[in-house]
């Protein structure tokens, strides 16, 4: 049976699945052929969700053939976990602490990352994403709401993260915040997270709780 007292909340991309690289490479092209004019345009979107890239960076007539662009994208892409994800997420599992996923991501991505890892949501009591919220992250709107389907207060949350964005909605959110490096110069990170780990390799139950 799970442990209520404590609950375990996960960014998706950058956090177990390592294709942050992916993305912004998709990112780049779109950016080349449909300007922006924004400097590092593609790190200023981490964390971001599509709605929220598009109307606050593509003029609305481009819209439709950037979403059927990154539909495609999504559907051909590989969704590897991150070294050590997986056995972190079996350590978890395996002590009883209820987890739940919280991305910017849209249901559709999240469709092609069950049919690559069939096992995907045996780990997870609730999948956060993005047309769930009205507000993306750096709102922590979409934290608290993952604290709630997990029937968990919000303050006995760790939060894993790598993005800026992610890193303040979580901190805003009141849990405890752990970033990892895969995405961000731990530097960056370290303002706003308990803790910056460069990834799950050999990281405890003990250190998470001792935050």
């Amino acid at each position: 049976m799970a442990n209520r007292k404590t609950g375990i909340l996960f960014d998706l991309d950058g956090v177990l699945l390592d294709t942050e690289g992916i993305y912004s490479e998709f990112w780049a092209a779109i950016d080349k052929q449909y300007p922006t004019h924004v400097a590092h345009f593609t790190d200023v979107i981490k964390g971001s969700n599509l709605a929220t890239i598009l109307n606050t960076y593509f003029d609305p007539s481009h819209h439709d053939d950037i979403k059927a662009m990154l539909s495609q994208f999504q559907s051909n892409m590989q969704y590897r976990f991150f070294p050590g994800a997986v056995a972190w997420l079996d350590k978890l599992r395996d002590a009883g602490l209820p987890m739940a996923v919280v991305t910017s991501s849209d249901e559709h991505k999240m469709e092609a990352v069950y049919a690559q890892h069939p096992g995907f949501n045996d780990y997870f009591e609730a999948v956060v994403v993005g047309e769930m919220v009205t507000k993306p992250k750096p709102s922590p709107e979409c934290f608290l709401l993952g604290a709630r389907l997990l029937g968990v207060d919000i303050a006995n949350c760790y939060i894993f993260e790598d993005s800026i964005n992610g890193i303040e909605a979580a901190h805003a959110s009141g849990a405890k915040v752990i970033g990892l490096s895969t995405t961000n110069p731990k530097e960056l990170l370290q303002d706003k997270a308990n803790l910056v780990i460069d990834n799950f390799e050999g990281f405890t139950i003990e250190k998470m709780r001792s935050l």
